[in-house]
């Protein structure tokens, strides 16, 4: 007989993996940034994105190995802090990162 239950488990868990990947991934990123791109770009100081993004690692790892449910409020918030992180903050510092010898037709 067909179990939907066991399906929608591994649906959310899934998920959660998302969650944890997301996070993860915005993480790794603002600490390979460095510092002064932050506030040159006018964003939130590195330490504090790394705080914000370190928390949304941690619930997505622990919804991930299902300490913590998919849809609960911290991991909602996860997926919302990681999501901002990406969309605003990384293409404004990545532009500032990139330097190094610049000429008419790219770097030589």
């Amino acid at each position: 007989m067909f179990q939907i239950h066991g399906v929608l488990d591994l649906i959310f868990w899934v998920l959660a993996i998302g969650v944890f990947a997301l996070s993860a991934w915005a993480l790794v990123h603002a600490l390979r940034t460095p510092a002064r791109a932050f506030a040159v770009t006018g964003k939130q100081s590195k330490n504090l994105w790394l705080i914000i993004l370190g928390l949304a690692t941690l619930f997505g790892f622990a919804a991930a190995v299902q300490y913590l449910n998919v849809l609960s409020i911290f991991t909602i918030a996860s997926v919302i802090a990681s999501s901002i992180y990406l969309a605003d903050v990384r293409p404004a510092v990545r532009e500032i990162g990139k330097g190094g010898n610049q000429g008419p037709y790219g770097p030589w």
